[in-house]
This record gives structure tokens, C-alpha cells and sequence, in this order.
């Protein structure tokens, strides 16, 4: 069955499984200054479903539109459910989990749920993909909080002023979503001819993992990595190639690595160790570099 897989920026992507169409997370409409994508949330004419990985604005975002303009059921966690029904969404097109579901999708394809976790976002550090770090572990939540973490580097940006400032407060401010993650999700869809893994933030229980076997991986690369509820003692290089090795998967792909909100986030990202680090820790997996809307075809 003809698969292709569009990135659509941050770690939103279109796959498509012949004529089905699936949107992972949502999050086109993005600040001016990132990088266009190509496609707004307005434009998408055709969606089946549109599984939501978290709650954040940056991966829920625009799943309202895309429901409401093509008819498209949303799953995603009770807190992905409760922010698309207040943004309009009926209830007929939600089907709200937790890990443990299994959701028909076509005759040929379903979807696993599986519960995940987020990326260490009270650490403010973004180092290149092959730089260790290592500390903050064994924190409460009171510590994590005392911690300068993403929110307190988007407020000093905001308090600083200025058009970008005033541009990304609104933008924030404005977008669908929620200050809860609301527990997030990966998604195992299971094809005729493959299964394919979905991750859309850098976190993992790596028991969850073991019991899952995928052909293809597509894996969130931003921030410091969350690893059984503790900040990962290592690098981003490693923690990719711990999942897909985990996985068994053969082909990964990556999300959340562009520069999707400066000046938040940076410009560049350095490829390099993560296939340095496949090569040793999962060898048989291949990591391809794809553009946005490229079409890359995963399965004939």
C-alpha cells in the first residue's frame, strides 16, 4: 500500500496510507519569521483523522480547523479532547484516550495508544544534538519549578519588547491549546505492510518501548530528552538512537528539530551525530532527511 509521509514543520506531518489521510499533530500556522511550511491549517481539503501527541499550542493548533473544514476526527488525551470541544469541535469527532485504545482508522489500517511523556522543558539548556548533559536528576516538582526552564525564556523574550515581542505574545496568547501537556501520547499505526511509530516531543517510559515493534519511527528531536521521568544522562543523538533501537525500526525520521519559533528556537541542527550514534547503537535503522512537504514515500 502506497504510503508518503509530508513534514509540515515542527512535528507535524501528513501521512498518508492510500487514500487515507492522517494529520500527526497540527501546528502549521506559525509565527512570520519561522520558516513557511507551505500548507495553512485553511488550505487542507482532505483529512480522515488528526492524532494529537500532546496539548501544547505547538502540536494541537489548527487540529479545530482541519476538524471543522473536513469533517476529520480528532484522538488524542482527555485534554486534547477538552480543548477541542471548547474551540467548537462536536463530540462525534473526538474520541478521547489514554494509552491502552485501539482506533480503526480504515478497513486496512488501525492506530495503538500508547502513554508517553514530555521533554524535560524546566531545563534551559539547548545544546547540538551530540553534546552530553548531564545533572538535574532526582528534582521534586517544587525544584523543577524553581529551575529556568522554556516558559521563563519566552517571558524574559516578551518582557524585553519590541515587535518580535508583541508578535510572539499574541501569537501564544492566541493560539489553540493548553498549559497542561495533558499527559502526552504515541501512536503505533498498523498497516498491511508496516507499522509505523509517532512521537511529537522527546520523552519516553522505556518499558512502553520495548513491548513495541515498528518498522518506521518518527521521532520528536528537541530539548532535553525525558527518559522513565528523569532528564536523560547523555545526548539528543543518543536518545534517538535508543528508541529506534528499542523499536527495531529501519527507517526514523525526525520532527520538532527546525527553527520553528525564533527566536526561541535556533537556526541550525547538526545531523551528523545522530547518524554517527544509529550506526552504532541501531545500525539496520536509516535516518532520512526530508523538507518540508516533500512526499517522501515510506512504503510502495
Amino acid at each position: 500500500m502506497r504510503t508518503t509521509l509530508d513534514w509540515l514543520g515542527t512535528s507535524t506531518f501528513r501521512l498518508t496510507i492510500g487514500e487515507l489521510v492522517i494529520f500527526l499533530d497540527a501546528y502549521m500556522d506559525r509565527v512570520p519569521d519561522a520558516p513557511p511550511v507551505w500548507l495553512s491549517t485553511k488550505d487542507v481539503t482532505k483529512a480522515d483523522y488528526v492524532l494529537v501527541g500532546h496539548s501544547h499550542f505547538d502540536h494541537i493548533a489548527g487540529a479545530e480547523v482541519i476538524a471543522r473544514n473536513t469533517g476529520a476526527t480528532v484522538i488524542g488525551s482527555h485534554e486534547s479532547c477538552r480543548v477541542m470541544r471548547e474551540a467548537g469541535v462536536p463530540d462525534g469527532q473526538l474520541k478521547a484516550s489514554s494509552g491502552g485504545e485501539r482506533h480503526r482508522l480504515s478497513p486496512e489500517v488501525t492506530v495503538r495508544v500508547f502513554p508517553s511523556l514530555h521533554s524535560c522543558t524546566w531545563i534551559l539548556t539547548d545544546p547540538e544534538p551530540g553534546e552530553e548533559e548531564h545533572g538535574h536528576a532526582g528534582l521534586t516538582q517544587i525544584e523543577r519549578a524553581a529551575c529556568p526552564g522554556l516558559v521563563q525564556r519566552i517571558t524574559e523574550i516578551v518582557a524585553a519588547g519590541g515587535d518580535t515581542a508583541q508578535v510572539l505574545r499574541e501569537h501564544v496568547l492566541g493560539s489553540t491549546g493548553s498549559m497542561s501537556d495533558g499527559g502526552p501520547l504515541v501512536y503505533l499505526i498498523e498497516t498491511p505492510d508496516q507499522a509505523i511509530f509517532v512521537q511529537d516531543t522527546s520523552g519516553c517510559w522505556t518499558g512502553v518501548l520495548d513491548g513495541i515493534a515498528a518498522d518506521v519511527a518518527i521521532l520528536a528531536a528537541s530539548g532535553r530528552p525525558n527518559v522513565d521521568g528523569e532528564p536523560i544522562q547523555g545526548s539528543m543523538a543518543q536518545f534517538i538512537a535508543m528508541e529506534a533501537k528499542a523499536l527495531g525500526a529501519k527507517q526514523v525520521y525526525l520532527g520538532h528539530h527546525d527553527n520553528w519559533m525564533p527566536p526561541v528556537t535556533r537556526e541550525t541542527f547538526d545531523i551528523a551525530p545522530l547518524h554517527a550514534e544509529l550506526a552504532h547503537q541501531a545500525p539496520e535503522a536509516t535516518l532520512t532527511e526530508t523538507t518540508y512537504v516533500a512526499g517522501t514515500v515510506i512504503a510502495e
